[in-house]
C-alpha cells in the first residue's frame, strides 16, 4: 500500500500527539486528496472522457491505492 506524505508523517507520530491532533491529520489528508485532484482539473483537456468520468476515476484509484 502506498502512502500520502500525510500518512507517512501520521505514522512518525505516536500515541498522545497523535490523539490531540487526530482532527487535524483527517484534514490534512482531505487537503492532500483536494490538491491532487485540483492538479487533475487544472490540466484536463477535453477529450473523449468528461471531466466527471475522471473524477470517478481519480475517486476509484485514490481509494484503490490509499486504501481507503
Amino acid at each position: 500500500m502506498k502512502q500520502t506524505a500525510v500518512e507517512f508523517l501520521e505514522s512518525k507520530i505516536t500515541g498522545y500527539l497523535k490523539t490531540i491532533y487526530k482532527a487535524e491529520i483527517e484534514q490534512a489528508k482531505e487537503m492532500e486528496k483536494q490538491q491532487m485532484w485540483d492538479y487533475i482539473e487544472s490540466n484536463y483537456v477535453n477529450g473523449e472522457n468528461s471531466l466527471a468520468f475522471h473524477k470517478e476515476e481519480f475517486e476509484k484509484y485514490y481509494n484503490e491505492t490509499f486504501n481507503k
